[in-house]
């Protein structure tokens, strides 16, 4: 009986020692993981933020110190928050939820759009569209307007009418297509907006506010993070900076997908 108890409790220490083992090499694997991201974004620019006096007082938590008057960004606080948007974006992935991307200056258009297809989910890369979130069913009709039409060329309905007719059709769907192509799988209001720059995005941001709808955005140290959900402090200008952040969301984003 003794000898029993005894390999019982050596079993139990030997599964003690297990967990503690794999538990400490998943936190092993996740500071591995994080000094590679954190290589990346140096090499990326991700911590260079803008000069001392173009400021934000209040992203003074996420700068790390002053070189030659410009702030950098803290990148361990940047890897910490984008951790923390990351496991929110998981958790709508895995409802089959929609993320609006948005990225309207030049830098981030091309980016957004390939990262958004890739992920499947609604993008704006043209200029924002008002009252896209705050006027959504109109907006909506105008979108299910561009789907019939295209629909209709597709189906070779169109060439029912005269040239002029169809060139007319044909260059109202190129001009919709510019401003509603990124949305068609946009059915209902997104769960969140993904901006890549909280300073370019100040209109969609609004929006969004007013609807109650979460925002994740990228916040340059010129920029107030005050309202923003989920900010990922980070140089916005930067096009290998954006491409790192979306990376990253695509990594958790497709595995569900």
């Amino acid at each position: 009986m003794a000898k029993n108890n005894k390999n019982s409790a050596s079993a139990a220490s030997f599964v003690k020692i297990s967990s503690a083992a794999k538990a400490e090499k998943a936190t092993v694997d996740k500071l591995i993981v994080s000094e590679e991201l954190a290589k990346e974004m140096l090499q990326a620019g991700v911590h260079f933020g803008h000069k001392k006096s173009r400021w934000n007082p209040k992203m003074e938590p996420y700068i790390y110190g002053l070189k030659n008057d410009i702030h950098i960004i803290d990148l361990e606080k940047t890897i910490e928050k984008l951790n923390d948007a990351l496991s929110f974006i998981k958790e709508i992935a895995e409802k089959n939820g929609k993320i609006l991307f948005i990225g309207t200056h030049l830098q981030a258009q091309a980016l957004v759009e390939e990262s958004a297809q890739k992920c499947r989910m609604p993008y704006v890369v043209s200029r924002w569209i008002g009252g896209l979130l705050s006027n959504f069913k109109i907006i909506r009709k105008r979108i299910n307007y561009l789907i019939d039409l295209e629909k209709k060329q597709e189906s070779g309905e169109l060439k029912k009418y005269t040239k002029k007719e169809q060139k007319k059709i044909e260059d109202e769907i190129i001009k919709l297509t510019k401003k509603f192509g990124g949305l068609k799988n946009l059915e209902n209001l997104p769960d969140a907006i993904l901006a890549l720059s909280a300073k370019e995005q100040k209109t969609a941001i609004k929006e969004a506010k007013i609807k109650n709808i979460p925002i994740i955005a990228l916040v340059d140290t010129d920029t107030s993070p005050i309202g923003i959900d989920y900010i990922i402090p980070s140089n916005d200008e930067s096009v290998s900076a954006i491409k790192i952040m979306l990376g990253e969301i695509e990594k958790i984003i497709n595995p569900v997908k």
